[in-house]
């Protein structure tokens, strides 16, 4: 890492540099109590790729002057600080801007400058808003009090509740100095999981903290209070942190005011945890926006968080499609634009529930991959799906029994359209039959279709979701069969029971990674799985009989996969861990709780 210094207003600025110099320089800020240090993740992966990588201490923190007064440490000046590094570094080609905290907000100071046009070529934001932007967005809530609004604002208050206290005079410094300082990695690491380096906490933090309380002294009431009008043309990506205790996502609701190009990417961690756990995720994420601010095609993940925000800007708008609705005309409670930016898979989408569920994911907004054993069916669906406005829609043909052909669809996935949003589980197929009359063939094709498909389409996706940092949802597609046992549906109940424990097992384990888990359980649903169901101990005669008798049960139920998918699009919309769809699967998850003897002595009824 070589090391210069640059002097602005008479302050010297440490400034490091690293990676190519002919290539794309990348200028990083840090926040408050930080140094350059806190970005080292995030830089080694940038400049392994090839990437200038520029990061200097703030004035007064690292090793940085300070300036004398709380007046040296107004947004201008800070401003102006960073426009000399970027003239020193990179003098005949604009930068790429990424920031935190309170190097975010000092630099949507100088990405609101007339300056920027021709010197910032984009800009990253990570938990830091323009501060301007929060005073009009407050004054906005203010003169419209709605429960809504004044929840944000109340969740804001309490955020920044430490604000309050560095106004205070002598109180905040001495917390810093006599204790808080030595201190600060056991509070990261127990707030927010971050392991401590040698390189964080800095051991300079004591007298950087103290001198950077100056910032909140400095800009905060004068901003938050009389607001400037801070548009900007600069591209700009951003990043909302999902676990952050600061800065609340409310915060960025109305930024399509005043930034006309822009993206809105989610990051399942912490304040400090984005960039000291996941750096190399973020990483990418500034390439994907750098690369496309110099002349790249967006990636598919940057694309959808492009239509993200143009659907948010556009408002929300009702469902028209009458036929979905249910209920005494009652439509589901979602927004037209719900699903607008995401992509969802669905497994057995060429007819049925899948089917249903990969259109009602067209119709609020998502892009769509479909996959079926039956090509044909899967193409059908996404002809639909784009005649619902599906951004985009693709068929795949899968056996999901086949774990390497699961695989190999997750990866082609993620390389053509980017990691999915929303993974349904719903290939599955029927059977009928007692224990004793199900043969091995029967009993392996069953489990490896319901159980096995659900297992693999759970690894390989999950997996990319992990990977990727920005949460998700996977929904597997039980029945009420799972916990309604039947001596006729022996092979099929325990496949349906397996996944539903599989999924509550798997809720639990990518908690943390924020990606939700739900389990679908239908009861009697009016689609063709009757006619493709098998039962043991039939001749071919007796076969089609059986099919024709559950046919006409399931027809006289009417009810129809529609109102199955948008009970999985509200379980995706609200993470629900499980839900029983038909009234006869809530009666029955209901009886399965309270007199478990009584569905033993039900299972022994013949309903074939």
């Amino acid at each position: 890492m070589r090391r210069r210094t640059v002097v602005s207003a008479g302050v010297p600025l440490a400034v490091y540099e690293q990676g190519n110099p002919a290539g794309p320089t990348v200028l990083l800020v840090h926040g408050y109590p930080d140094t350059h240090w806190v970005w080292d993740d995030v830089a080694a992966a940038l400049a392994a790729d090839g990437h200038h990588v520029v990061r200097y201490d703030v004035r007064g923190a690292g090793a940085s002057g300070a300036a004398k007064g709380v007046r040296g440490y107004r947004l201008p000046q800070l401003a102006d600080d960073l426009f000399a590094v970027a003239d020193a570094v990179s003098p005949h080609r604009a930068v790429h801007l990424a920031a935190h905290d309170w190097g975010s907000i000092q630099a949507w100071e100088a990405v609101t400058d007339p300056r920027a046009a021709g010197r910032i070529a984009s800009y990253t934001s990570l938990s830091g808003p323009c501060l301007d932007h929060v005073g009009h967005w407050a004054r906005r809530r203010l003169a419209r009090p709605t429960p809504r609004h004044l929840g944000q604002l109340l969740t804001q208050a309490a955020h920044s509740w430490y604000i309050g206290v560095f106004h205070l005079p002598l109180l905040a410094p001495a917390v810093w100095r006599l204790g808080l300082a030595a201190r600060w990695g056991y509070v990261l690491a127990s707030t927010e999981g971050v392991i401590p380096r040698t390189s964080h906490p800095q051991p300079t933090l004591a007298t950087d903290a103290v001198h950077g309380i100056a910032l909140y002294r400095a800009n905060m009431l004068p901003h938050l209070l009389r607001p400037r009008q801070r548009p900007t043309a600069v591209p700009v990506q951003l990043i909302t942190l999902v676990r952050d205790r600061y800065v609340s996502p409310a915060l960025g609701d109305d930024l399509d005011r005043w930034v006309p190009h822009l993206w809105r990417r989610t990051l399942t961690a912490g304040h400090w945890s984005a960039l000291l756990e996941k750096g190399p995720t973020v990483a990418q994420m500034i390439k994907e926006i750098a690369a496309h601010a110099d002349g790249a095609p967006a990636s598919p993940a940057l694309e959808r968080a492009a239509v993200s925000s143009r659907e948010r800007a556009a408002g929300p708008r009702r469902p028209q499609r009458p036929r979905l609705r249910w209920g005494r005309g009652r439509g589901p409670g979602l927004e037209r634009a719900a699903f607008a930016g995401k992509l969802a898979v669905v497994t057995g989408g060429g007819s049925g529930i899948g089917r249903a569920t990969a259109l009602a994911f067209a119709e609020h907004g998502a892009a769509v991959v479909v996959c079926d054993l039956d090509l044909a069916t899967a193409e059908r669906t996404v002809e639909l799906a784009r005649l619902l406005g599906a951004p985009a829609a693709h068929a795949h043909r899968v056996d999901v029994a086949d774990s390497a052909a699961v695989d190999t669809f997750a990866r082609e996935v993620a390389a053509a359209h980017g990691v999915p949003d929303i993974v349904v589980n719903n290939a599955g197929v029927g059977h009928g039959g007692t224990f004793l009359q199900t043969t091995e063939k029967e009993w392996q094709h069953i489990l490896e279709v319901n159980l096995g498909g659900v297992v693999h389409g759970c690894r390989a996706f999950a997996t990319l979701m992990v990977e990727r940092g920005e949460g998700g949802h996977i929904v597997n597609v039980s029945s009420a069969a799972a916990y309604l046992p039947s001596k006729v549906l022996a092979a099929y109940a325990t496949s349906k029971a397996a996944v539903y424990m599989l999924s509550d097992c798997l809720r639990a384990e990518l908690a943390p990674a924020g990606i939700g888990v739900s389990t679908i359980c239908p009861g009697l649903v009016n689609t063709n799985i009757t006619r493709t169901s098998t039962f043991s101990g039939r001749s071919a005669d007796g076969l089609d009989a059986t099919r024709d008798r559950f046919a006409a049960l399931y027809a006289r139920r009417n009810f129809p996969p529609e109102k199955v998918a948008w009970q999985i699009l509200r379980a995706v919309r609200e993470n629900r861990a499980v839900v029983p769809v038909t009234v006869e699967a809530r009666a029955g998850r209901v009886l399965s709780r309270l007199s478990p003897a009584l569905t033993r002595v039900a299972a022994r009824i013949d309903i074939d």
